[in-house]
């Protein structure tokens, strides 16, 4: 088995942890860690629903995704003072909103809104993934919240499902689960897969970096992306209860 700069086997996670319940004012929060990369992600519970949606009986579910000036090595500038959010950052905050409501019935939410905000306060690779996996715990205490404060009736059951996100990708030829930073520069094929609790795919963002890659190396790609997220869902039940 190939190992890697900090010992891992190829189709390892880094270490994950999850300390739920981090932020004392949301009504939900995670702060998630995979490895060195460490999001906030906190879920702001609201009766009410954006003004598109009103006497539609059904409840949203969105997110918004930011990095720190000084999540990596070098200090980036705040986007609020540049005055307009990046195009990268825009993407991965809808990708975050997609992933949520794919195992979200927003009829069993009423009309209420939930915001999550996933902030990066440190990076070192697969940002959008680790924030994605905090974020559905941030958004399950959310709906407990609701539930609790008798805004979502009690019988309701808004979840369908978890979800969660890693990285694969193939360096020198050789498939890997969970890319640190360093590795993720070297890949050739670079790959950030969403899937459900169930096994089921929710999104694939695939890009061959240097050579295309083949129907066989995807297929690997992806048997190594199930593996990872089966054992971040067992991570997030683990958190949950």
């Amino acid at each position: 088995m190939t190992k890697r700069v900090d010992g891992r086997n190829a189709d390892d996670l880094r270490k994950i942890t999850i300390e739920r319940g981090w932020s004392e004012h949301a009504e939900g929060s995670a702060l998630i860690t995979f490895g060195s990369t460490r999001v906030l992600c906190t879920a702001s519970f609201t009766a009410g629903v954006p003004r598109w949606k009103v006497g539609k009986g059904e409840g949203w579910v969105t997110a918004e995704y930011a990095m720190l000036p000084r999540a990596t090595h070098d200090r980036s500038d705040r986007e609020a003072v540049k005055g307009k959010v990046g195009g990268r950052t825009h993407e991965i905050s809808r990708l975050i909103g997609r992933s949520l409501r794919a195992v979200v019935d927003v009829r069993e939410l009423g009309e209420n809104t939930i915001v999550i905000d996933c902030d990066v306060l440190q990076a070192d690779g697969g940002t959008r993934t680790a924030a994605i996996t905090g974020a559905f715990i941030a958004l399950a205490d959310a709906i407990e919240w609701g539930k609790k404060n008798k805004f979502i009736a009690q019988k309701s059951k808004p979840l369908s499902d978890s979800v969660a996100a890693i990285s694969v990708g193939i360096i020198e030829g050789v498939p890997f689960l969970d890319l640190a930073y360093s590795e993720d520069v070297r890949a050739e094929t670079d790959m950030n897969v969403v899937v459900t609790g169930s096994g089921k795919f929710v999104e694939v963002q695939g890009t061959a970096e240097g050579a295309p890659f083949d129907r066989d190396e995807l297929n690997s790609l992806l048997d190594l992306a199930l593996k990872g997220t089966a054992e971040l869902t067992q991570i997030q039940k683990a958190a949950l209860n």
